[in-house]
Order: C-alpha cells, then structure tokens, then sequence
C-alpha cells in the first residue's frame, strides 16, 4: 500500500471508514466481527481509521480503540467532535465543549493524543475562529495532533486555517457527488495545501451495483432509509450511473466499486478515500483499487459519459443538509 500526505500527516493512500461497522447503515455488526474487520485492513496496510464520537454513539469509538491498540503508535486515528450528544442532540462546537468531550473520544480510543480531530459539523453559533483556537489549545496540550473540518465551505475552511493551520478536509465526494469541484472546497485544499478525504466514496453503496429500487432499508437503522437518492423511485432512476461505470469496469476487469474509488485516487495526490465495510470480502475489493489504473483518456471517458446522465435526488435529507456549511 502507498501512502499519501493530508497536510503533513502521512497515511495509507486508502483509509478505512469504520462507522458502519456500529451504526447508521444498518443494525450494529458483531463486535468481534468488526474488531477482524479493522485488524485485517491494518493487516493490509491501511493506517488511516475513522471514526466519531456521535457514531452509536460513543460505540464505534470504543470499538476502533479496542481493535487497534496493539498496533496504535502505527495507525493515524481520525474521529470528530461537534455535536451535543448529552443534550439537545444538535451542534455544540463551543471552545469549552471540545475540551470537555475529547476526554471521553481518547478514553473511548484507548489513546493518549488523536492523530486528526475533525469538527463533525460547523456550527453557525460558534465563530470558526473560536474552533480553531480550542483545537490549537489541545495541539499544544499534545491531545490533538491535528486540525480537520467536514462539510465545511472554501470560505469557512480558510477562516479556519488563519488561526490553525488545516490538515484535512472531509466531504462526500465520489463519481455521483461532485459539489466539491464545484463549490470552491477542492480549489481552497489545493490553494492551502490541505489534504482531502471523501466520505461516501462508493455513492453510500449505490456504487457497488448491489442497490436497486427493491432494496430495503430499514427506517429504524439505517439514515440513507431517509434521503432522497434513496427512494426506490431514484434508485431506479439512477440505474444508468452504474451502467455506464459497469461498461466501464468490464473492460478494465474490475469492479464499479473499484472504478470509483481509483476514479477519487486519481483526482489528486491528496486525496485518500475513505470506504467503509464491515465484510472481508467488501475490503478486498476496495483495497484492490489501489492497483487499478486509470489514464488521461480513462477518465475524460467516464466524465463523458456521465457528463450525459442526471443524478436524481439529493445527496441527504433536509434535516442533514441544514447543518452542511455552504457558505460563500
């Protein structure tokens, strides 16, 4: 496994995203299910786990601590602070919350410091400028190592970096989901130098071409139950997305989940996806990108073809999109 750099944290050029394994796509898996799942993407050399405190909540997090304490001081762990889980369940990125909650994500994680802390969300009541100076308080204290934003706009992630400087960047982004191209955010990374992680990199599963309007997600635990692009009427709608990528992938004797995830490799240097799985076999064939290759025509190709096909639903719901900064 190659690795890249997020600012000046060096990591696995594939990281691994472990909130499925304990929450919101679907019932929790086995804990020592999960505990394989992450030792084995270690085992192949993934050493970028993330992770938050809201994911179970707090679950997730004791769960990636347990798996990777035998080998902590050679993994990067990223989790996210922001949100009021004791309270209201809404935002709370005030200076003095970060500072109470970190406690309990590196008691959870079985760790003395926290190699990325991302805020999880922005929150409009707490100046971006009073974030970053909590966060550079906790990078001296040794807590922290460093600063990241998810779902943050160009403006605000500038804002930030003035006061301490950035280290990464996470938004969903993938071959269905391209504000990020659009909105200023990779433009500002690049400007910054600033390293970029795109969640929901395979489409949240629409990208495996295992998903179609008959499949069923249970409202109970499972959030996409609840988004737009997931209504069976738009899963349908949006067949030709994967048929376009399978024509693709057939030639390149791969898999749609392996085109899209090469597809984010070769966008930038900076760029370190994210997928997550719960099953062995679903790890494999992510890792297996890695050696997928795409050239210049490759990708102006698929940016042909899907350049023709619209893209049906909203990539959340309204209650999730109301705390997406897009601010310009």
């Amino acid at each position: 496994m190659k690795t890249r750099k997020l600012g000046q944290l060096e990591v696995s050029e594939m990281g691994s995203g472990c909130m499925s394994i304990s929450a919101n796509y679907g019932p929790p898996a086995d804990r020592s299910q999960g505990i394989k799942l992450i030792r084995t993407a270690y085992e192949k050399g993934v050493t970028f786990f993330d992770t938050a405190e809201v994911y179970g909540p707090y679950t997730n997090e004791d769960l990636v601590g347990e798996a990777l304490a035998p080998f902590r001081n050679k993994v990067a762990i990223a989790t996210k602070f922001g949100f009021n889980l004791e309270g209201s369940g809404g935002l709370n990125s005030r200076p003095e919350h970060i500072k109470k909650v970190v406690e309990g994500s590196l008691k959870r994680l079985k760790t003395d410091r926290i190699d990325l802390y991302y805020q999880h969300r922005v929150d409009a009541q707490v100046p971006i400028e009073d974030v970053a100076g909590a966060i550079k308080d906790l990078i001296k204290a040794g807590k922290v190592l460093h600063f990241g934003l998810s779902e943050a706009s160009a403006r605000t992630i500038r804002r930030a970096h003035a006061v301490q400087m950035v280290t990464a960047i996470q938004t969903e982004y993938s071959l269905m989901e391209r504000d990020p191209e659009r909105n200023g955010v990779l433009q500002a990374c690049a400007e910054l130098g600033i390293g970029f992680v795109p969640w929901g990199p395979v489409g949240m599963g629409y990208l495996t071409g295992k998903m179609d309007a008959g499949t069923a997600l249970d409202p109970k635990t499972d959030l996409r139950a609840g988004f737009d692009r997931f209504s069976p009427e738009n899963m349908a709608a949006n067949r030709p997305i994967v048929e376009a990528v399978q024509r693709f992938a057939d030639r390149k004797n791969a898999t749609i989940a392996q085109i899209s995830l090469a597809w984010l490799l070769t966008q930038k240097p900076w760029i370190v996806p994210i997928p997550g799985t719960r099953n062995i076999d679903h790890l494999d064939e992510n890792l297996g990108a890695t050696k997928v290759h795409l050239t210049p025509p490759d990708l102006r190709e698929i940016d042909a073809a899907l350049s023709k096909i619209t893209v049906h639903g909203g990539r959340m719901n309204e209650e999730q999109m109301k705390v997406v900064d897009q601010t310009v």
